[in-house]
């Protein structure tokens, strides 16, 4: 394990029945284990940053998921809010209507226009996708300056499916988009789930489960 297990963790806090007092409690925790950082729909972005003043604890805003088929000048706008607010990462979800459909150009033009923007993680949606989809899109995401390739999001269907499947994606993603951050999410709740991810090559795990995580790694 190249670094403590908490600084892989983006403690995940989504979905749209979360309350102000579920996303303080969230960033609580998160001071607590030190992870590194705390994932979020756009309207919680300004809270969560003012929850994490004084901390190296980065905000990460979730975008246009779960599959990423809003206009791109409506991403535009979303991401200038999100990094206005306070976001230091954007995960945004690829259009992956557009992937299946394999108008690559329209991608890449998408793609590059968020990345210029900040530090950007690309969702790609990896259950959705064929391994040779997956190659193809990770390696757009590579050269469409982002700083992560990102498995998927809670909605992703692979959290159905066994979580060797997403460990070989995570191979696919390195190999193809070789230099950037592997960042792998999507129903990652336990210590072995964790240990599989970080094996299979992810630099950071997306999770909800980030507290009991730690606790079954002997982190009180």
């Amino acid at each position: 394990m190249k670094k403590e297990i908490n600084q892989y963790i983006d403690h995940t806090k989504i979905g749209k029945e979360v309350k102000k007092e579920d996303i303080i409690k969230t960033c609580k925790e998160a001071k607590i284990y030190n992870f590194r950082g705390v994932c979020v729909n756009p309207k919680w972005v300004k809270l969560t940053k003012k929850e994490l003043k004084g901390t190296d604890i980065k905000v990460v805003v979730l975008i246009d998921d779960p599959i990423g088929d809003s206009l791109p000048k409506e991403r535009i706008k979303i991401c200038k809010k999100a990094i206005l607010d306070g976001a230091d990462d954007l995960d945004i979800v690829v259009n992956i209507p557009d992937v299946k459909h394999e108008r690559w150009n329209k991608i890449l033009k998408d793609l590059k226009a968020i990345c210029k923007l900040g530090d950007t993680k690309v969702i790609i949606g990896s259950g959705y996708l064929t391994d040779e989809e997956i190659a193809k899109v990770s390696s757009l995401v590579k050269e469409a300056g982002a700083t992560c390739v990102k498995t998927a999001t809670g909605k992703d269907p692979l959290h159905n499916r066994e979580m060797k499947e997403k460990a070989e994606h995570l191979k696919i993603m390195r190999k193809n988009a070789e230099g950037l951050l592997i960042k792998a999410s999507g129903n990652v709740k336990t210590k072995e789930d964790v240990s599989l991810m970080i094996k299979a090559g992810a630099d950071i795990i997306g999770t909800s489960s980030g507290v009991k995580i730690m606790k079954n790694y002997g982190k009180k």
